[in-house]
Formats: C-alpha cells, structure tokens, sequence
C-alpha cells in the first residue's frame, strides 16, 4: 500500500494519501498560522495540539545570532510535528522583500530602488540568495515579490514596489521569482508569495488598507500584469491578496478574484495566504458576514486558502459548519490538499528543521552576497539634476555635510529591511498592520511641531551597531575617500515639520565650505518614527518645510549646493529644483549607500538609474502616470480646455524612465526587421548606442509603442522592453528587441484578450519623454488569446 512518508511519490499523490488520514481538526489546523514569540512556547501549545500549517517568523528578527534563530525554529518545528498525531510539519514564513529580517543576513535596497536598476539579471540574483538564506533557517515561504504597481505618493508604502510601470514589474518580479523558487538548501525549494493582489496602491486616498475603486480592465490590465508573468513565466506558487475592499467585497473575500480570474483566468495552482488580519478583518472592520465564522466561510470559498497570523476567522466556528454539514467538506479538502502538496514540494517532510554550525554558516554566507548588495546600491542612484556641479573635482579643501542622515546610516534602510523592523519594536507607536501595538515607551520625544517621534537617541542608535556595525555613514564614508579635506557636520533640519532652529549652526558650517552638501527627505520604516511606510501614509509629498527653507538660506551663500536624497518616495521640491546645482535620488540603498553615493559625487561611479515612477510636484496632481490613456493629463486635445492646471502643470516633475548620466550618449540605425506582422509573428527591433562622452556609463535603453488608433482608447504609450548597455568612451553597440504583437494586447469590449490589426510606433528612448529615434510596423489582422498566454516583455541583448 502506497504511503505518504515516500518521498519517491509526487506531492500530490503523497498530500492526496495523507488528506485520506486526516481527521477535521487535523485538516482545520493547517489552514492558520500561528504568530510566535520567544519564551512563550507553552502558551502556543494549544495551538499546536492537532499540529498547524504556518509559524511566523517576524520575531526572528530580535535574535541575537544565527544560532539562536536556527535552535528556536527547530524547537518551535519539534513541538508542533510531535503535536501533530501524523507528525505534519509546520511552513515558517518570513518577508523577502530586502532580505531576511535575521542578525547576520544580507539587506538588499528597497524595492523602489531597485526598480530604479531596470536590472533583472541582478535581480534573480537576488532572489536566490534570499531564498538560500532564509531556507537554511528553516523558512520555506518568502513573502515576496512585491507586485504591486504605484501611482501615489501618498501611499506610504510606494518603498516597496518596483514602481509605476507593469512592465518593468512584471520584468523585475518575474526574475526574482525565478530566483527564490529554483534555489534549493538543505533539501528545502520556498515558495515565493506575491503581493499584494491586486490594485493595492490604487487605495482611496492613498490610505493604507483603504478601498479601491477601479474596474476588471484597469485591475488586469495593468495592476494583474506583473502577477501574472510570474505565474506564466516564473511558476508563482503564492500569492498574498491585499488588505482593500473591490467592487464591493473584501479581496480576500473575493470568489470573482480570487478564483475566476485569479485561478480560472491566470492559472494560479499555488497557494493564498492572508495579510496579516487579513480574513477577520472582513467581519471586524469592513463588516461582512454576520458572524466570524460566515466571514471565514466566505474567505475560504472565495479561494483564501490560508489565515495569518493567527486562527480568528478559521476557527472553532468555521469548523463547526463543516462538522453539521451547513459547508461543504469538499471545499475544504481542496484546500487542505492544495496546502498539503506545497509541503511535500517544498521539502518540508524531509528536511523540516534548520541547519546549524558550519552547515548554516556556509548555507547563509557566500562571498557574492554582499557584492551583490553593493551593486543594487549603486545601480539604484538616480541624477536628476546637474549643471556640471558633479562630479566633484575631488580638490575641494572644506565640505560641509548638512542633515541628520548624513551621520545616522539608519536613515539608508527603508521598510521592510531588518533594521527597520527591530526600530519599529522600540518606537512608541506601531503601524504594521495585523501586529499588536508594542509596549509602553518612556521619555518619547517628538520632532518639535510634529507627532513624528524623535529617534536621534541611543535606543535606536544602538539598533544599527548591532545589526549592521560595519555600516558606515556619509560623513565617514567621505572622511576616508577624501582625506586632505575637511569633512564639516551639523544637523541643520529634522526629517519633519518646520522648525528652524538648528539653522545658525549648520550656515556658520556651510559658509566656511567650498561646496555645500545636503542630505534630504524623511525617514522610511515602520512606527511613530518614520514619516512614511506601512500604515504611515501623508498628504504631504515633498520636502519637510524646514528642509526647503534650509536650502533657501544656504542659496544665498552663493556657493554649489548638492542634494542627495533617501526616502521611498521620490524628492519633490519647487526650492530643490530652483534653488540646487545638482540633485542625487538615492531612495534608500541599504549597507552600502555611503560608498555608493560618495563614490558618485566623486565620479568614481556614474549614476545609471532611470525613475521608476513619474514625480508628482504635489500631491493635488496625482495621479500622474506617464502611461496614461489617450487623451488624458499632458496629452490632452486643446479643444478640451487648458494644456495646464492654473497653479501647476499637468506634465510631472520627473517623468517615468528620466535619469541624467555624468557621460552623453547618441542614438542611430534604428532597424525593424519588417513592416508587416501577423498577430503571433515577432518583430526584430534593432540600433545603435555609442558613449559620446569622456567618462565610462551604463544607458538603459527604453522600448516603448504607441497603438496609433484602436478599438478601445489605449495608453499614449507603453514601456514594452528595457535594456542595460555598458559603453566606454566612443564605444558603440548594437542592441537587439524581439517584440511580439500580444505584448500589446488588451481587453475588449466583452473583455477578451485581443490582439489588434492596425498600425503601431516603436519609440526608442532614453526616457518615456526624451524619444530619440521612431519607426513603425503594422498587425496585418486581429486574433483572441488567454490572457496568460501572452508575452509581457522584451529584454533588449547587446551585440
């Protein structure tokens, strides 16, 4: 007789002979986590009694050592398969998105800047050392990629995607999808969970959690793009939806997304999990079902598979309508089934526990991990101004270094990151959703004339010499680099609100230097301290009114004046843009962002960044998205009214693919291989690029087309392939598209995926507004298609 514990079988037929063997509790119990915290393991027994299908790992993160982590994951296993009457081990689940949240891990950039690269080499790169990482540790769900797209400032989570463009998303995410997911350790292949399905950022006010008002079309067109070229190119095998209300209905309680168009239309086969309060939130706050059990039967039916962080919802009475027959006990087998079989596929009845010693040492630390940290920092910096200010000369004799993160390297990790998890456990307030509130705080300061909390205090100073000691901030950094300099320091501003008093100090600095620089925006993480992240949202997306007037006073010295940027929302400053000789977005680049930005200002790197999103200049202007339907925002008919507002220009402050480069580069010969196509018939797009400059770069090419007429009003243009080209001086090369028609497919009016006859631009250009080179082709005739079937993409290949 065939048995479950042979791991010669396939995972579904060893989940479908275990699911035979399974009593109603035991099935229950692995549809919930549990949210673990160190020293409290006896008051998680109960919990554990008929075993259990998830463990948080968030509080990893206050482990002192890689030991301590991999001893408690193995204790925390142990107790739950000897629990377990079938000895079914747990699935330990931890976020992804800049690295494991673990003392002696790798961090990695935001997201944000990341996508700032246009670099999925590097990023699957990442990927597989995420997932080696947090594999050795016995984790085998990595919450991540980050697939949502971002058209709002506000939203205080616009850190986390890799922007506004589904293209670039679905480039990026589907690499580092590919990344965690064919990365075996110790036996053991994670799951990657994407989220935050779907239209996440396009919440109600840019209001974290808020409701989304936005149709099927928009939702699949763009915001669904990005997942599904994970699940068609990457094999996706999770999904996490996220926290909003759509037409009407909880996403996570959603049959129409969560499994029509999701499974059905997709082909999602993975598994769904809840955010974090996820599934009781539907009944607590966005009141649905009359009791908590009707909320959960409504998730799981929908095609919620999983809650976390804690059984609410999929509880005692949800089990009890399976129990009197009021659900069916085949929905829930499919469930358990689907669960059961990510398990055994994963490695997990094998190789439950984690490494220790050596093994784990070896497992977590290879020599590239931190290159490849250091190159995301670098590939991230953006130059979004510069009237040969930049580089410096490297002769300059007094530096005067102005801002709070110039000396405090914490302000370099955005959300998301270790270190701004184990802040956010000593700030006074919480912002994480679906994680209970942290404890009394004594002696709170606060910024003056803000309820942001002040953080310039050894509580949180001692957060970086113990997670990151050998991260170094700016000042230090140019210290070493520039040794025959004066490196001059003061704080000059807060990251918030308008208060001028440390102003005399920092301008009797400023007016001893032969250049001027200033560190700028506000502090990304998580908490009463941050000034933007999770549950940190603002209607105010530019620069703290004390930073502008700051830079208002230092132009008056008459001196060179640099910006350099970390936050994880791009700078928006009028006085930034008037006032400053150069401007350098940095976002937060993680370990490495002060040798990446010194060596920038020194010209020892040239920036090769392109925006990943378009800059509101306020936030009365958004949405402003460069891939806009015809007729709307900058491209709107003059018959229409106004070219602008009466205040403001509709064109953003920094347009979607911009980024200036310390060389120049030229553009010519550009080739299509025809000028007819069928429907599934590629075309070869082809030019040249030659440095033109004196210095070495990276230009990151940028495909877009235009679909000049159509039946259904289209976008006025549409990023459809990106590629890196490395040149030296006088140095040319060829760069190579393939580009396929269904690249360019939407829905049509009875929304189907249509490939459409009629006549479409190539534009080349080194940014979605500054097109250098055009040509045309034409689809000969229309043809339907599956949606998942499509091609999402062209990576350009240099000759």
């Amino acid at each position: 007789m065939k048995d479950y514990r042979n791991a010669a079988l396939q995972p579904k037929e060893r989940a479908e002979l275990l699911l035979q063997e399974m009593t109603l509790d035991e099935k229950m119990a692995q549809l919930v986590g549990v949210f673990a915290i160190k020293g409290y393991e006896d008051r998680m027994a109960p919990f554990f009694k008929n075993g259990i299908g998830q463990i948080s790992t968030l509080e990893f993160r206050a482990c002192d050592s890689m030991e301590e982590i991999a001893a408690w994951q193995r204790q925390l296993q142990t107790i739950v398969m000897a629990a377990s009457r079938l000895h079914i081990p747990a699935v330990f689940h931890m976020e992804g998105l800049c690295g494991p949240l673990m003392q002696d891990t790798t961090t990695f950039p935001s997201g944000v800047a990341r996508g700032s690269s246009f670099d999925p080499e590097l990023e699957r790169k990442i990927g597989e050392t995420v997932s080696r990482q947090e594999a050795a540790f016995g984790i085998t769900q990595i919450l991540a990629p980050v697939l949502d797209i971002s058209r709002d400032s506000r939203m205080g989570r616009q850190c986390e995607p890799y922007g506004e463009d589904p293209t670039l998303a679905a480039a990026m995410g589907a690499a580092y999808t590919h990344g965690i997911q064919e990365t075996t350790t110790d036996g053991r292949t994670p799951d990657a969970s994407a989220k935050h399905f779907f239209g996440f950022h396009n919440s109600s006010g840019g209001i974290h959690g808020a409701h989304v008002d936005a149709g099927d079309r928009l939702l699949q067109e763009i915001y669904g793009k990005p997942f599904q070229a994970a699940i068609t190119e990457a094999g996706l095998k999770g999904v996490m939806p996220c926290y909003g209300s759509l037409n009407g209905l909880p996403i996570h309680a959603s049959k129409h997304y969560l499994t029509n168009i999701l499974r059905n239309e997709m082909g999602f086969e993975g598994v769904t999990v809840s955010d974090y309060g996820g599934a009781s939130n539907a009944y607590e706050y966005q009141g649905v079902g009359e009791t908590m059990g009707d909320a959960g039967l409504k998730c799981l039916s929908a095609g919620l598979d999983i809650e976390l962080p804690m059984p609410k919802a999929y509880a005692d009475e949800l089990k009890e309508k399976f129990a009197n027959g009021e659900a069916d006990i085949a929905l829930l087998n499919k469930v358990v089934l689907r669960v059961l079989e990510a398990k055994f596929r994963m490695g997990l009845f094998e190789h439950p526990f984690a490494l220790t010693g050596d093994e784990l040492e070896k497992a977590v630390h290879h020599d590239e991990d931190e290159t490849l940290a250091e190159q995301s920092a670098r590939e991230a910096l953006v130059l979004l101004k510069n009237d040969g200010a930049l580089p410096l000369t490297g002769k300059e004799k007094t530096i005067a270094v102005i801002g709070p993160a110039a000396v405090n390297a914490r302000y370099y990790f955005g959300g998301y990151t270790h270190l701004s998890m184990v802040e956010a456990q000593r700030a006074a307030k919480n912002s994480m959703a679906g994680v209970k509130g942290n404890g009394e705080v004594e002696q709170v300061s606060y910024v003056p004339g803000t309820q942001v909390e002040d953080d310039e205090t050894e509580r949180f100073h001692e957060v970086l010499r113990k997670l990151k000691p050998h991260c170094r901030n700016l000042v230090d950094a140019l210290k070493e680099t520039m040794p025959d300099a004066r490196i001059l320091w003061a704080q000059g501003y807060h990251k918030a609100g308008a208060d001028e008093s440390l102003f005399a100090e920092a301008l009797a600095i400023a007016r001893q230097a032969d250049v001027i620089l200033l560190t700028l925006g506000g502090k990304n993480g998580s908490g009463s301290i941050a000034t933007m992240g999770e549950g940190v949202d603002g209607t105010d997306i530019n620069l703290p009114p004390c930073q502008d007037a700051f830079i208002r006073e230092a132009k008056k010295l008459c001196k060179p004046l640099i910006g350099i940027h970390f936050d994880g929302r791009p700078i928006s400053s009028d006085t930034a843009d008037e006032s400053l000789n150069a401007i350098l977005e940095c976002w937060n680049p993680a370990v490495y962002a002060a040798e990446a930005v010194t060596d920038a200002l020194l010209g020892k790197l040239n920036p090769s960044g392109k925006m990943p999103l378009s800059t509101a200049r306020r936030a009365g202007q958004i949405p402003v998205y460069y891939n806009h339907p015809n007729g709307s925002m900058w491209t709107q008919g003059p018959s229409i009214g106004f070219n602008d507002y009466v205040d403001c220009p509709h064109r953003p402050r920094y347009c979607f693919g911009y980024g200036l480069s310390y060389t120049e580069f030229a553009y010519a010969h550009l080739t299509l291989d025809r000028k007819e196509t069928t429907p599934f018939a590629p075309v070869a797009v082809s030019l040249t690029v030659k440095n033109t400059g004196k210095r070495e770069g990276t230009e990151i090419v940028q495909l877009y087309v235009k679909d000049i007429h159509a039946s259904m009003t289209r976008p006025t243009k549409e990023l459809q392939g990106f590629c890196r080209v490395f040149l030296r001086p006088g140095e040319e090369k060829k760069v190579c598209f393939t580009l396929y028609p269904s690249q360019m497919a939407f829905l049509d009016e009875d929304m189907r995926w249509k490939i459409e006859k009629g006549d479409f631009e190539v534009q080349i250009g080194s940014s979605s507004e500054d097109i250098r080179l055009t040509d045309s082709f034409t689809v000969t005739d229309s043809a339907w298609l599956a949606g998942k079937t499509r091609v999402f993409y062209a990576l350009g290949k240099v000759e």
